[in-house]
């Protein structure tokens, strides 16, 4: 006979049941079939109990335990007790009231970290939208949601009432705190949203590590401006709201408002709110959009100057964000009163700080160009103090998202922007070192810190002794004006200095203004580079004559040769007195190029040879090669191509080994330009291809080496060729508003003019006209062959056309998208660019926006597809030559 032993009771009517028989199984938890639908209309009751029995009456929902059912869960039983479980009180988060602005790609990520992490912290500074974001989210969610805002939690030892009384838990059978609210959560399904962490991090840590491990099906959304440091946690970061346009998807459409900046959208609708009807001009928009760029995409910051509107006009908002902490106030009388100015938002997070934290805190606000550690120890330590701590306080800070990392990597690096999915960003790295920024509401916050504290002169004085020191070695160079170095990343700081020292009647520090003047120079701006060297002149100093000859090579920019001329006179002379090699060689070269401007041809061959021989025994062989080059185009201007021919055929090698891709091009063209000279146009064109190919596709470099084979072209008998060349460099140069060296342009009228009598009126005017309707991609192609002239023009670049998505990618911005499709790190693609590591990672931040991609490899692989299958048809409207990059004196332009 087989034993029958019971296992309880049946959970509808009490009656004994039977336990499993000999062979196994589970035990029985109902009497009968009647008993188990019972049971079924029992789970799925909204209170969790059978009203057709009449054994069990209807709720009196006066009752708390009946008031806010959880209606999400399908079980209300407790597997291991026979009993009905709780209902889950307290309330859904309540949805806001205004519109919800972007954020689209962040909350997909979101619901995807979900599935795979129970704990999920949503950091960032202070009024980037995390609590927000965080309730959009919890609503998208089909599970139970309950928040538990915690700004008014003074202490660790209220956390757990304060999330019981948001829970509706109370205290019974003994159990209090955290053992309360693990008991009443067991067997929830639920999303927990910690709302503002940051001043009880370690006690939310605590509370959460335990909840997660006593109630398996609980998932926990933390909002904190500090990560919590759980194991387990996920960290999201919150970036600011694009304030460049991101284009759709294919799916998306050409929607014009998926166009506009999800900053500028969020500005537009609650203007619209406070001022209904509102409707900005052309002009108008152009403000709001630098409202927009100046508050750093900062939501909350956005929301308090849209609230002006109908007060103030945009223009002036944005005149009043010179003193953004008093402007951005009157914030919603019902949110937080953190979110009601800005100032208070920041506010909260200062006191947070430890007395060094807010020292750094405080003085980094001087560095609106960013920081590294070196420029925060040179700043903030103390006696005694190291880089290493320095650099911990600095991670604190970011920690606290009172700083972020600016974007970037590592070369190679690859991952999306906080602005895409949250994601944390690489860092911004130049030589390895991390770069930071404050964004410009808390740094405006950070700069008021500093004039109370009375610490802002010494700061500033730090400041401009680091600064110096920075720029200080570029002095001991041959070449400075060409060589870009520490100055370019320092633009904004080095600006910063001089603008503080011009605000307090004092005159900039020479070596600032020199650095400055030199990224002007590059940078293509000789009338920002003239104003700040011949308004300060540093007499009687070692840059007086480093800055008068940077001055006259600005003068040959701007094709003013007469005044060029006088300032090299002047350079050459200091140079001379002071009795520095290195420098007089400098000023020679400018005094020479300003001589080549006023066609004094053999007083310029006299100054570059008198150069090479300086540099020549200063043992610099690349400096000596690089005046050769000056030396060989200036004989070409005097009819002495065999002599020019032979400096080039021994400079040249070296040139192209070890120079930046923008001198090596310089030499390419002045070599292919002595091969046709001497009568030699199958070379030259050999030449003026590499140096085509060497130069970034989007570059100005690029028109010399175009024209040069246009001239290759009408030499070989290809007169439409020839034709539609000029015709396509005319248009860019025409956009550019450049003009070639004189010399030069009377070669190539000379060619146009032979192409032109050798074609009829008819074929003539059809090669201009075809010419004149190429892109700048499309005759690149055309010029190196890679594309045949077709009816109404050249098959665009896949780059401009495929999907109509990269057409608004800058000259820049693609050609770094087609090297990472070769497979070129950031340190690779900034050699052969000549900018740095960090202005690549940047341009490919931007990329990744523009494209809604998220990685090298997304990129690469859209890039094969574009090239592959592009869009027929499709004229692109982008004109990237607008936009030159960073540029180095070419020929004809020799510094």
């Amino acid at each position: 006979m087989r034993w029958m032993r019971t296992s309880g009771a049946c959970e509808i009517c009490g009656t004994a049941l039977p336990g499993p028989s000999g062979s196994g199984g589970r035990p029985a938890r109902y009497c009968s079939g009647a008993c188990r639908q019972r049971a079924f209309r029992k789970r799925a009751a909204p209170t969790g109990r059978d009203h057709s029995h009449p054994d069990h009456p209807r709720p009196d929902h006066s009752h708390p335990d009946h008031s806010h059912p959880d209606r999400s869960h399908p079980r209300h039983s407790r597997p291991d007790s026979g009993t009905p479980v709780r209902p889950l009180l307290g309330h859904e988060p309540v949805r806001a009231l205004d519109s919800f602005i972007g954020r689209r790609r962040e909350l997909s990520r979101l619901r995807a970290l979900l599935k795979t992490s129970r704990l999920l912290t949503l950091t960032g500074p202070g009024g980037v939208g995390k609590t927000r974001l965080a309730l959009e989210f919890a609503h998208s969610l089909r599970r139970t949601t309950r928040l538990v805002e915690l700004d008014s939690v003074a202490s660790g030892a209220e956390l757990p009432q304060a999330v019981a009384a948001a829970l509706g838990v109370g205290e019974h059978g003994g159990r209090s705190g955290a053992d309360a609210i693990a008991h009443a959560l067991a067997d929830h399904r639920v999303v927990l949203v910690l709302d503002n962490c940051e001043h009880l991090a370690e006690h939310c840590a605590r509370f959460a590590a335990e909840l997660l491990g006593r109630c398996p099906r609980l998932r926990i959304v933390a909002t904190s401006r500090e990560v919590l440091r759980v194991p387990g946690e996920v960290v999201f970061r919150v970036g600011e709201l694009p304030v460049s346009p991101a284009l759709p998807s294919r799916s998306e459409g050409p929607s014009g408002q998926e166009r506009t900046p999800d900053a500028l959208r969020l500005f537009l609708e609650r203007a619209a709110e406070r001022s209904p009807g509102f409707a900005p001009t052309a002009a108008g928009a152009a403000a709001i959009a630098e409202i927009c760029r100046r508050l750093d995409g900062m939501p909350l910051a956005i929301e308090l100057a849209a609230r002006r509107i109908g007060a103030l006009s945009p223009d002036e908002i944005l005149t009043g964000l010179d003193d953004q902490l008093s402007l951005l106030t009157d914030g919603s009388r019902t949110g937080p009163g953190r979110h009601r100015e800005l100032s208070a938002a920041i506010d909260w997070s200062h006191r947070l700080l430890d007395p060094q934290e807010q020292t750094l805190f405080r003085r980094l606000a001087v560095l609106a160009g960013g920081f590294d550690a070196e420029a925060a120890a040179a700043l903030c330590a103390e006696e005694g103090d190291g880089t290493a701590r320095v650099l911990r306080t600095l991670c604190a800070l970011e920690a606290k998202s009172l700083v972020v990392r600016m974007p970037g990597g590592e070369p190679g690096a690859a991952g999306p922007t906080p602005a895409q999915d949250g994601t944390p960003p690489a860092p911004a790295q130049d030589g390895g070192r991390a770069r930071f920024r404050q964004l410009s509401p808390i740094r405006a916050y950070a700069l008021a810190k500093l004039a109370e504290s009375g610490e802002l002169h010494d700061t500033w004085r730090r400041a401009v002794a680091w600064l110096s020191a920075l720029v200080e070695p570029a002095a001991h160079e041959t070449f400075p004006d060409q060589t870009r170095g520490p100055q370019t990343r320092e633009r904004e700081n080095l600006a910063a200095a001089i603008a503080y020292a011009a605000a307090h009647g004092r005159p900039p520090h020479p070596p600032l203004a020199l650095a400055l003047a030199r990224v002007h120079f590059q940078t293509d701006q000789p009338s920002a580079t003239r104003a700040l060297l011949e308004g300060n002149p540093a007499r009687d100093t070692p840059y007086e004559a480093m800055g008068l000859a940077l001055a006259a090579r600005a003068a040959c920019q701007q094709a003013d040769p007469t005044a060029a001329l006088r300032l090299a006179e002047r350079a050459v002379a200091a140079e001379r007195r002071r009795g520095e090699p290195a420098g007089l060689a400098n000023a020679l070269d400018a005094r020479a190029a300003a001589r080549l401007r006023e066609g004094a041809f053999p007083a310029a061959i006299a100054d570059f040879t008198e150069c090479v021989a300086i540099v020549s025994a200063l043992g610099r062989p690349a400096d000596e090669a690089w005046c050769s080059h000056h030396l060989a185009w200036a004989l070409l201007h005097e009819g002495r191509a065999a002599e020019a021919g032979a400096l080039m055929d021994a400079c040249l090698p070296v040139l192209t080994a070890q120079h930046a891709w923008c001198r090596k091009a310089a030499a390419l063209h002045t070599a292919g330009t002595v091969r046709l000279e001497l009568d030699d146009p199958a070379t030259a064109g050999e030449l003026f291809t590499r140096a085509l190919r060497v130069v970034p596709r989007m570059s100005f470099h690029a028109l010399y080496p175009l024209e040069g084979l246009a001239i290759v072209a009408a030499e070989e008998g290809a007169m439409k060729r020839s034709l539609r060349l000029f015709a396509a460099a005319a248009v860019a140069r025409a956009r550019l508003d450049s003009s070639p060296d004189p010399v030069w342009r009377r070669r190539m009228e000379e060619a146009a003019a032979t192409a032109e009598a050798a074609l009829l009126p008819a074929a003539r005017s059809g090669a201009k006209a075809s010419g004149r309707r190429l892109s700048w991609q499309q005759a690149l192609a055309y010029a190196l062959g890679d594309d045949a002239p077709a009816a109404g023009g050249l098959r665009e670049n896949p780059l401009t056309a495929a999907g109509g998505q990269i057409e608004a990618l800058t000259g820049r911005e693609s050609t770094i998208a087609e090297l990472v499709a070769e497979g070129l790190t950031n340190r690779e693609i900034g050699t052969r660019l000549g900018v740095s590591a960090s202005t690549v990672a940047t341009h490919l931040d931007r990329v990744r926006d523009k494209l809604g991609l998220r990685s090298r490899t997304q990129i690469a692989l859209w890039v094969a597809r574009a090239r592959h299958h592009p869009a027929p048809g499709h004229e692109t409207r982008a004109q990237p030559w607008r936009t030159a990059p960073d540029r180095e004196p070419l020929w004809g332009e020799v510094s």
